[in-house]
């Protein structure tokens, strides 16, 4: 019951914070107006945000590693493994889409969501771990840190500025974030598909031991 009001409460913060910032643009919104607008004191809007910008962040990201993991578990069983880890992380960004413009608009904001981008590893290991059967090893940990690093260092180029452009309030995002996505996790789609083909001869040779008499 406690965690579960933790994750209202949190929830509710972040909500109130996006909401803020969308009506009155980033800049213009204070700590004590999110507190006040969730329903709670600023010091326990601190027990759970170190600034405006993690909590406007927050309630785009919310979940996300939690849902990316739940896309791979989902994705067919005879699917390869590169190809189920890109399709879920691509996807789960693509459901992010519309705060995308107020995110990408001010500089504190983008490096926010840059940072965020990399805070896939656990939940997308165990998933990992799920569909190859190998729970015993480095390598999910391993997978995962590279599919979040590689989902950092795209989210990074998307945001970062472009010098050749003339200087304004607004960052224009560099191309699309789902073509650069898959460029950045086409770097890590050999060692998924090692994994994959390991897993699957694995399994053949439990079988083939499975049925000798």
């Amino acid at each position: 019951m406690r965690e579960r009001k933790k994750a209202a409460t949190r929830a509710a913060l972040s909500a109130a914070a996006l909401r803020l910032a969308q009506e009155h643009g980033p800049e213009n919104v204070r700590v004590d107006d999110i507190a006040a607008a969730a329903g709670v004191s600023p010091r326990t809007y601190n027990n759970y945000f170190a600034s405006r910008e993690q909590a406007i962040v927050a309630a785009v990201t919310a979940e996300r590693a939690l849902r990316i993991a739940a896309a791979v578990r989902a994705r067919p069983a005879g699917e390869p493994l590169d190809v189920a880890v890109i399709e879920a992380v691509v996807e789960q960004y693509a459901t992010e889409g519309d705060p995308l413009p107020l995110i990408t608009s001010a500089p504190r904001l983008r490096a926010e969501y840059v940072e965020a981008a990399g805070a896939l590893d656990r939940p997308l290991a165990a998933a990992i771990a799920d569909r190859t059967g190998d729970d015993d090893s480095l390598r999910p940990e391993v997978l995962a840190a590279a599919v979040s690093a590689a989902a950092r260092v795209a989210v990074e180029r998307w945001t970062r500025p472009d010098d050749d452009r003339p200087r304004g309030p607004l960052v224009v995002p560099r191309g699309r974030l789902d073509e650069l996505l898959r460029a950045a996790l086409a770097y890590v789609a050999p060692a998924l598909r090692a994994a994959s083909a390991s897993a699957a001869s694995s399994a053949a040779v439990a079988g083939g031991s499975g049925g000798s008499p």
